[in-house]
């Protein structure tokens, strides 16, 4: 009787070390196709993205080329007619004022990033991070001071630029872009430096929200031309 409830005991214990076995072989296989599964996902959507960025890329050149014969035929049509010539700079000076060309100047960097205060330390985290408000004080202050140009993360300004908070990022022309935010500024180096005056938006910053504020003066800063489109659907000539 004995020798029989060992067997049993121990035909029991091999039983559920097999069923045990089995278990972790399944799990282990479940997990494995799991991750074979979601890495085969990852990388699909990498190549995907790559694949956009490569049509953007070539879109991009394509835009380039076009606009590098477009000048030249300009400047071909130009350069024995006076009057076309002095079309052709109003267009360029136009251009520039609006943001469509390349432009570079003395000037101001002002670089902000997001607080390194811990967050459990201050009532609201939220004031702990870089949002549009604080961006567009910033952007408003600079033009006050004269900015005749400005970017932000090599976003140029225009008139149509919208500067809208999502998280934490920030959408810049329909660009995603995140801290450190880097805005670039053209015109007279003093006057726009004065933003970090005692009581101006930039101490109010680094004072009350410990936000990193970082200002440089430059003789040369180079600011990219706005590559979308413009577009006026409302606004015309009255010419």
């Amino acid at each position: 009787m004995t020798k029989k409830i060992t067997t049993s005991i121990v035909l029991g214990i091999m039983c559920f070390a097999l069923t045990l076995g089995i278990f972790v072989q399944m799990k282990t296989v479940k997990n494995t196709n799991m991750a074979v599964s979601q890495n085969y996902e990852e990388n699909e959507l990498r190549a995907e993205v790559l694949k956009y960025k490569e049509k953007y890329d070539n879109k991009f050149k394509e835009l380039e080329k076009a606009e590098k014969e477009l000048e030249e035929q300009r400047r071909i049509s130009t350069e024995n007619n006076d009057e076309l010539a002095k079309k052709e700079e109003e267009i360029k000076a136009g251009n520039k004022i609006i943001g469509l060309d390349e432009v570079t100047g003395p000037g101001i960097t002002i670089t902000l990033s997001d607080s390194k205060l811990d967050i459990n330390s201050v009532l609201d985290p939220n004031s702990l991070i870089v949002h549009d408000g604080d961006i567009l004080s910033v952007i408003n202050e600079l033009k006050n001071a004269g900015a005749e140009a400005i970017s932000i993360n090599d976003q140029r300004m225009v008139p149509t630029t919208g500067i809208i908070c999502g998280g934490n990022i920030i959408d810049i022309n329909k660009e995603k872009v995140g801290a450190p935010f880097e805005i670039k500024a053209i015109g007279l180096p003093e006057q726009l430096a004065g933003l970090n005056r005692p009581g101006g938006y930039l101490n109010k910053l680094k004072e009350e929200y410990s936000i990193g504020v970082e200002l440089k003066k430059s003789n040369s800063i180079t600011i990219p031309k706005y590559t979308g489109v413009l577009t006026y659907k409302y606004a015309t000539n009255m010419n």
